[in-house]
């Protein structure tokens, strides 16, 4: 057990390899050893879930591995998992065995297609796996390659524009976050605790003086800032999120799945994991910012996303409306809000993976995605008669994005606003509108696009298939099991959320 996170970090890059050795003229031969790859991945995080101890909020002693990497520095090849990254490594695992199953019918580059996800993959483990600051950085820059490439070739008619923008406003955060690292590194004494994200931990800076351009700065203040920046661009929180729209509206259908599903996720488990664990004070500081911020994030992006008539720009903007929920659920730094965060995190890379998928779905079928077309004209009518297991799916993923009680939206906004009712009550009430927002422009949606005449195109559409069927319903699974019954994840994260909140709660600002 105790190579575990190695074996389920390092599997996907096997599997990269695996491929540039495969003939790429045997097509289904990659695609099947991607998925069995992935499979096996997947499979791996089942065993590490089911030997968690879920009572312990610190690392888990049984699966941690801490070895020299760069000596000379300080650096380490340092893993770990806790309560918070847990989840999140679940939902990795999970979102790229199902995006192989949805990229079967990419014809374009097959080999290197398929060899970029993978290589995608373990780089999104590294982050949530990392416990060196250091190497942290290292996986938070290399994800941008394949996500670059994987955008920029195989995405849509502006796709090296969306895949510029997303590299160049992720690079600006980068810089931003390796400067917090180097001064960390330098105030830290150059100890072997230097990059150690745990070692960092409790606000041990907050007396700490920057002196720069004949100032004497807050250290602490300043350099959560630049933190903050550099993950808030990922989240995106307003006003760093005009990369977005752009990125999933271009993306191919699976790496739109993957941005929306966890990359945006690792926005938020940079302040879990990194900005308010080291700098409690600064975060305590500015968190009605942070809420406020989360308050715009909720109703802009309801807004933007009622004036989308592409579905899939409508879904893109809906993220960043739903990700203002878990901003403000970390903003509240209260046992119930930053539970609801995580479990937000979780159950929106569910909800979305879904609504993306079904969007691909339907792209495949109509080469377009125009709920009203330019010219005025219905994009698509009748969709519900003429598809009708594709539209049962739909129903359920749409409700689900929506927060319908049962289903799993529903228990982690509750939670979140549960959390910061007390401390921000205005926000609060103003929040709820967010939420209304979006049942409205959802509502919209599957009210032009499913009811009304059957256009004569759409009764060319063939309904889902078997393999469509098969990827689309481990995750109505998931929205239904955890709106009903949430305990295996609430238990899986409480301690360590419970440990972290503690932290902040013992800080005096």
């Amino acid at each position: 057990m105790h190579n575990l996170l190695n074996y389920i970090l390092w599997f996907p890059v096997l599997g990269m390899l695996g491929i540039v050795f495969i003939p790429g003229k045997q097509e289904n031969t990659i695609r099947y050893w991607a998925l069995l790859n992935t499979l096996i991945t997947f499979g791996l995080t089942l065993v590490l879930y089911c030997k968690f101890d879920s009572t312990v909020g610190d690392m888990q002693s049984l699966f941690t591995i801490n070895k020299p990497w760069i000596p000379s520095f300080h650096i380490f090849y340092a893993l770990g998992v806790d309560g918070i990254s847990l989840p999140m490594i679940l939902l990795t695992a999970l979102l790229f065995f199902l995006c192989i199953l949805s990229s079967w019918t990419v014809g374009k580059s097959v080999k290197s297609y398929f060899a970029l996800l993978l290589m995608l993959e373990s780089t999104v483990f590294g982050v949530f796996m990392s416990l060196d600051f250091f190497l942290f950085y290292v996986y938070w820059e290399v994800m941008l390659l394949p996500m670059f490439f994987l955008i920029g070739i195989w995405g849509g008619e502006n796709r090296e524009y969306a895949a510029v923008k997303f590299f160049l406003y992720t690079f600006f955060g980068s810089i931003l976050m390796l400067l917090g690292i180097i001064a960390l590194y330098m105030v830290s004494g150059q100890t072997e605790e230097s990059f150690n994200i745990l070692a960092l931990s409790g606000g041990k800076w907050s007396k700490e003086v920057l002196n720069i351009f004949g100032f004497s700065l807050p250290f602490a203040k300043i350099f959560f800032l630049a933190m903050f920046v550099g993950f808030a661009i990922k989240v995106p929180v307003f006003p760093f999120h005009t990369w977005l729209p752009h990125a999933h509206v271009q993306a191919p259908t699976a790496v739109s799945v993957i941005l929306a599903g966890v990359l945006l996720k690792m926005g938020t488990y940079g302040f879990l994991r990194i900005a308010f664990p080291i700098f409690p004070e600064a975060s305590i500081y500015f968190s009605s910012a942070i809420a406020w911020l989360g308050l715009i994030n909720v109703i802009y992006g309801a807004l933007c996303a009622m004036a989308q008539t592409d579905v899939k720009k409508l879904v893109a903007y809906s993220s960043v409306s739903h990700m203002g929920f878990v901003m403000l659920g970390l903003a509240a730094m209260t046992v119930q809000g930053m539970n609801g965060a995580v479990l937000q995190m979780f159950n929106h890379g569910t909800s979305t993976a879904m609504m993306f998928l079904l969007i691909g779905i339907l792209y495949e079928r109509s080469h377009h995605r125009w709920i009203v077309k330019p010219d005025g004209t219905k994009g698509f009518g009748g969709l519900y008669t003429q598809l009708p297991r594709y539209s049962i799916v739909f129903i359920i993923a749409m409700f689900a994005s929506m927060g319908l009680p049962g289903l799993s939206g529903f228990i982690s906004e509750a939670l979140i606003f549960l959390g910061i009712y007390q401390k921000f009550t205005t926000i609060t009430a103003l929040a709820l509108f967010g939420l209304l927002i979006g049942a409205a422009y959802l509502l919209w949606m599957f009210k032009r696009m499913f009811f009304g005449p059957v256009l004569d195109e759409v009764k060319k559409y063939n309904d889902m298939n078997a393999r469509e069927i098969f990827y689309m319903v481990p995750l109505c699974v998931c929205v239904v099991v955890f709106g009903i019954f949430p305990s295996p994840l609430l238990n899986m994260m409480k301690a360590s959320v419970g440990k972290l909140v503690s932290m902040l709660a013992g800080i005096h600002v």
